[in-house]
């Protein structure tokens, strides 16, 4: 029963509370009632909104549209403003003269250099019109631009100081861009290469007078008028200072031109491909490309070229009124060494080396008229035969006038890389003439005076040849020459021994193999006493023959050969002594006692 109980009160209790879940639904339903009911009402309410805004939304989203596309087309149009366009102080600094050239120069020219190259993409569209428009005035702010630059350098170049300067940056970057219109470039160049002829003309005519062309004197030197009063000194001395200007004046064009080469050969490059007339021209006419070190060459040969016309008028005075034969060919070859040296500075082509040539040919044609000159004076000279055979007076002095053009020579820097075939003109013209007037003044004479005058002659020009390694040749056909004039005095000295000996008809006869022993006995023992008296004194006698033989030891070695010859001569005497005595030396015959020398006791008589 309690169970049941139990069960029954349980039951009542779940009664209960699904009653009390009941209730709660039932509050729920009320309550989703009233918010349908709120839902609805809101509803109806957004929806007559969203009809009555619908328009002003619409109208919105169309408003925000048309913002978006304006602001990018502001962006797109400012872009292009700030890229197509150039701002009035750009302008300003581009074409206002009374505006520096600096920085901000530069930078404007840069911009509107880039601006007329991308209006080109602009004229790729079908709408040209703004492209061209926008080129014409770029092209034009250009141009004014470059001639400000270019007035802006030549006034510059009036106040440019070389002789102690480095150019500056400002006026090197400036001559790099101008050499993109080359012919602003060179109007510059032609107007810097006036004004520096102008000054150093100036600096040379007060280096030479000390007083410069307005009239201001100059007290800090000594004018070389005043100074130099040798020929050459004067020559040397003005050569000096045009070498001492060239030389600084292209240290100082160096700064530009080799440091700026490369710049300055673009520069140039592309401003004749944009000028008209090249675009026209025959495509085999090309330009050569732009050589810096050529340039500075030419300019540096056109800054100096009026100083270089002062030089030439005076060294040409110098040659015309020098009539010292020494001086004149020294003074050419003072030419010469500054022709080498110029050439080297300023290459083959300049018209200083071209002038200071021209000044060479001209002191060596001098040189050799005043040779010739001299040589005609002294044709009477050439029929004075000295009677002691020495050189002739007129020989002495073309020796110590070659020693003397021979030591310039040694010492100056040579055009030629032959030095002896460099000289041998010199010795042409004032060595060759004298030596002919000696050789016709031995054809008047006797031999072996003649040779004996000859060796002489060629000895004193040997003894003047042989310090000098340029010479080699010539020395070498003297000593040939006097080898064979003294086989000439061999010969002479040995026909002496045999006819003051008594043995010449003798030694005929026996070279000739007469066989008359009367004859032969009676001439041998004739030329046997002779031959006694003779030689005691024959090697004195025999070298006194020689006596104006100027070398002693020549002298003795062609009496020497003379002697050996005799000798030899008179062994074959002897050998035929004996043959024709019966071959017996140790019993002597008939012959043999007529004749007892011994070629041993000859040899020892004339040793």
């Amino acid at each position: 029963m309690d169970l049941q109980k139990e069960v029954i009160d349980s039951n009542g209790e779940i009664i209960s509370e699904f009653g009390r879940v009941a209730e709660q639904l039932h509050r729920i339903r009320t309550s989703l009632d009233r918010l349908n009911t709120g839902y609805d009402e809101m509803k109806g309410q957004i929806v007559a909104a969203h009809k009555e805004t619908e328009p002003a939304l619409s109208e919105a989203s169309s408003l925000l549209s048309q913002r978006k596309h304006v602001e990018t087309k502001r962006e797109l149009l400012q872009s292009f403003k700030d890229h197509f366009t150039m701002s009035t102080d750009e302008i300003a600094a581009l074409t206002v003269s009374a505006e520096p050239v600096d920085d901000r120069y530069f930078a404007a020219l840069a911009k509107a250099k880039k601006i007329n190259k991308d209006c080109e993409v602009l004229l790729g569209f079908e709408s040209q019109t703004l492209g061209l428009e926008l080129m014409e005035q770029t092209s034009q702010n250009i141009n004014i631009g470059f001639q400000k630059l270019y007035k802006w350098i030549q006034k510059e170049f009036k106040t440019l100081n070389l002789e102690n300067p480095q150019m500056n940056s400002s006026m090197r970057r400036a001559l790099r861009v101008l050499a993109e219109r080359p012919s602003l470039f060179q109007n510059c160049l032609d107007f810097f290469a006036e004004s520096r002829e102008r000054i150093l003309s100036d600096s040379f005519y007060t280096a030479l007078t000390g007083t410069s062309s307005s009239g201001l004197e100059d007290r800090s030197s000594k004018p070389i008028d005043m100074t130099a009063h040798d020929p050459l000194r004067y020559v040397g001395d003005m050569l000096a200072w045009v070498h001492s200007a060239t030389v600084s004046e292209r240290e100082a064009l160096e700064v530009l031109f080799v440091a700026e080469g490369e710049e300055l050969a673009r520069g140039l490059k592309s401003g004749r491909d944009a000028e008209v007339w090249r675009l026209v021209a025959d495509e085999g006419d090309d330009s050569e490309d732009f050589n810096a070190l050529k340039a500075l060459s030419d300019l540096v040969d056109r800054d100096i070229s009026g100083a270089a016309r002062v030089l030439r008028q005076r060294v040409e005075q110098v040659i015309q009124n020098n009539e010292d034969i020494v001086s004149a060919y020294k003074l050419a070859n003072l030419l010469g060494f500054y022709l080498v040296t110029f050439r080297k500075l300023l290459g083959p082509e300049s018209n200083l080396l071209g002038s200071i040539g021209g000044l060479q040919t001209e002191a060596m044609r001098q040189f050799r008229a005043l040779v010739r000159e001299h040589i005609a004076t002294i044709q009477g000279e050439f029929q004075q035969t000295p009677h002691d055979l020495v050189p002739p007076g007129f020989l002495q002095e073309c020796l110590k006038q070659l020693e003397a053009f021979m030591r310039s020579y040694d010492s100056s820097l040579s055009i030629s890389e032959d030095r002896e075939a460099g000289f041998e003109n010199i010795l042409a013209e004032a060595f060759d003439p004298f030596m002919s007037g000696c050789e016709n003044m031995a054809c008047s004479m006797r031999s072996p005076r003649d040779a004996i005058f000859l060796i002489n002659c060629r000895l004193a020009a040997s003894s003047t040849l042989e310090g000098f390694d340029f010479t080699r040749t010539r020395l070498r056909q003297l000593q040939e020459k006097m080898t064979s004039e003294s086989e000439i005095l061999v010969a002479s000295q040995h026909k002496y021994f045999r006819e003051m000996s008594g043995l010449d008809r003798v030694l005929e006869a026996a070279a000739s193999g007469e066989d008359s022993d009367a004859l032969l006995v009676a001439e041998l023992a004739e030329a046997s006493q002779q031959l006694d008296d003779f030689l005691p004194s024959a090697w004195m006698d025999a070298m006194e023959s020689l006596k104006h033989l100027q070398d002693s030891t020549l002298a003795r070695q062609i009496t020497e050969d003379a002697a050996e010859k005799f000798c030899a001569d008179f062994e074959q005497l002897e050998k035929a002594i004996i043959e024709a005595d019966g071959g017996q030396e140790d019993t002597p015959g008939e012959l043999r006692a007529a004749f007892p020398r011994t070629s041993a006791e000859i040899r020892v008589l004339l040793s």
